[in-house]
């Protein structure tokens, strides 16, 4: 009897924690949603008055933010998104291909003490803040790198990517990429290292034993298996590098084309950098305005993220 009680008891106090654990998951599934509305709303109530106030208002403003260059919104949005997108761009493309290639040397090739060592190395460069990178950038990088812009410039000048005359200080969408690049680089390779460590070991050993190479065996049994992972972990870094500020903003001299040309300065800004740069001299109609950027931003990283999900359900399927 005794003993009956006690399964009776054991049982009540374990459907009553299944509860209480039920009510806490769907209580933080539903906190993020509210987050994301709350933010969503916090947009697009802050920009209405570039919609609804008084367009003569809403020009004065964007030609003072651009020196005459815009005079509406989508003149000068447009811009900023094109920035915004080459600079990232360049960013994850730089940093992609290195961040596999380490992620390979720690998961597969490193021995066991330098693999650790290179593992809390790169989680290390993921916590350093921004404005850090953004100080190497402007202090160190900036200087260093103009000579090599300059022999880019002058050999590979046929190219529009790199035509010149070369910017010196090299304040550049080509340096800001390169910064960039080493900030997203360690975010790449933690979740890639991380994912190459879970590919199944037998397929592994069966690759190897069929007389495959070790490149052979990752090209096979590795690669594919982290196909997916790769995609998110890639557009996990291209989320850093659209929403970065204060290091494109420390390095970045900013202009307002949609030019291509990534060794000249004062061609493109991005976003984020742009509302930083702005904001402190805004007045309330200029600070709609920015928010509004804000919100294209916000609206860009949304359906990056969506792109991104269908990628990576195609390439489990």
């Amino acid at each position: 009897m005794s003993s009956q009680t006690t399964v009776t008891q054991n049982t009540t106090s374990g459907k009553s924690g299944d509860k209480v654990f039920k009510g806490l998951a769907y209580g933080a599934g539903i906190m993020i949603l509210v987050a994301l509305a709350a933010v969503t709303l916090f947009l697009l109530v802050r920009a209405m008055p570039l919609l609804t106030g008084s367009q003569k208002a809403n020009e004065d403003t964007i030609v003072s933010f651009t020196g005459g260059q815009a005079h509406n919104f989508l003149q000068y949005v447009g811009p900023l998104v094109f920035g915004t997108i080459l600079i990232s761009a360049l960013a994850l493309l730089l940093a992609f291909p290195i961040s596999v290639g380490i992620a390979l040397f720690i998961s597969h090739y490193a021995p066991r003490k330098l693999s650790t060592a290179l593992s809390y190395v790169v989680d290390l460069l993921a916590a350093i803040p921004s404005v850090i990178y953004g100080l190497w950038g402007g202090i160190v990088l900036v200087p260093h790198i103009t000579g090599f812009w300059k022999w880019v410039a002058q050999y590979l000048g046929w190219i529009p990517l790199f035509k010149g005359p070369a910017a010196d200080p090299s304040r550049t969408v080509g340096t800001v990429s390169v910064v960039l690049a080493v900030m997203i680089l360690p975010i790449i390779t933690s979740v890639a290292r991380d994912i190459f460590l879970q590919a199944p070991r037998l397929q592994q050993e069966a690759a190897l034993a069929m007389g495959a190479t070790k490149w052979e065996m990752i090209k096979l049994a590795v690669l594919p298996f982290g196909r997916s992972g790769l995609i998110s972990a890639s557009m996990l870094g291209l989320g850093r590098a659209l929403g970065e500020t204060m290091a494109v903003l420390m390095i970045l001299s900013p202009g307002m084309s949609y030019s291509v040309k990534l060794l000249q300065a004062s061609q493109n800004q991005s976003i984020a950098a742009n509302i930083a740069a702005q904001f402190p001299e805004a007045n309330d109609l200029g600070v709609s305005t920015l928010i509004a950027t804000g919100l294209v931003l916000f609206l860009i990283t949304f359906l990056v993220n969506f792109i991104a999900r269908k990628i990576t359900e195609k390439a489990r399927a």
